[in-house]
């Protein structure tokens, strides 16, 4: 078998894969560009130069993402396919982590909620939380859309100086919500709110409301384990945030290795291993 590339196309970041035989994945890497065509070709011609991988060597291309659109020919004339985002994120997550069920939680510009039970792969919702409201919240709050930096900047924060607690409003626990439970979040922010603080307040906003949407879409069946893919996994941020909530819901949130490229792994795997 020849390498199968795998290429996840957002709207200017590119995320590419090779899996080879034995299911090994390959360099995992991502390139952005000022739109995704250019994001697209930059991230294959790098990647199969970085990885001295010659044209001849390649089986099979599979893009996925929203940017996956705006291609409607063969990449370099080789075989060129798309996959379904949904079905791909499903696809990642089971390879990378093997548990089920499961809901994933697709930390893009957005997020969506995919879940897995057994062979069964399910989209079920999304929200418009996600990279995309960080980055818009930095640039009006922080004139800044360097998400790095926020994060930077959170390290010297403290969103409980911005969020209401429930230990600010009330003086015991409420049935199921200790005082350090958010009561609202930036509900207590002001216009002397420090930029540290702030930064920590938005992230913090983002991640927990996405938590909590996860949480929810959980009512209703068994399921206690979530994984956790994309860019906003990668926040140092992150693993505290869930940990929080996974003691406050009683639940699990997994952030596997590769998780940044969950989608691009799971284009690949829809060629290797199609679902019949």
């Amino acid at each position: 078998m020849g390498v199968v590339i795998g290429i996840d196309v957002g709207g200017s970041t590119t995320k590419i894969v090779g899996i080879k035989e034995g299911d090994k994945i390959q360099s995992p890497m991502y390139i952005t560009a000022a739109d995704p065509v250019t994001s697209l070709f930059g991230a294959f011609g790098k990647y199969i130069y970085d990885n001295h991988i010659e044209l001849s060597d390649i089986e099979q291309v599979v893009l996925t993402g929203v940017g996956s659109a705006f291609v409607n020919s063969p990449l370099y004339g080789l075989p060129t396919k798309k996959v379904d985002e949904f079905l791909a994120n499903g696809l990642g997550a089971q390879f990378l982590l093997s548990i089920s069920p499961l809901i994933v939680v697709s930390m893009g510009t957005g997020t969506s909620f995919v879940k897995i039970e057994g062979d069964k792969i399910e989209h079920l919702t999304g929200l418009g939380m996600g990279g995309g409201t960080l980055s818009g919240l930095s640039k009006l709050l922080l004139n800044t859309h360097d998400i790095h930096y926020v994060s930077e900047l959170a390290e010297h924060g403290n969103y409980n100086n911005v969020d209401l607690l429930i230990g600010d409003v009330c003086n015991t626990d409420l049935p199921g919500l200790p005082l350090h439970a958010t009561a609202s979040l930036f509900g207590k922010a002001e216009t002397t709110s420090s930029h540290e603080d702030v930064a920590a307040g938005i992230i913090h906003m983002v991640l927990q409301t996405i938590g909590s949407a996860a949480v929810i879409c959980s009512f209703g069946t068994q399921i206690k384990d979530f994984v956790l893919i994309g860019n906003l996994t990668q926040l140092s941020q992150c693993r505290k945030v869930f940990s929080d909530m996974e003691e406050l819901y009683g639940v699990r949130f997994h952030i596997p290795t590769y998780s940044e490229y969950c989608t691009a792994i799971g284009a690949a795997l829809s060629h290797i291993h199609p679902k019949a």
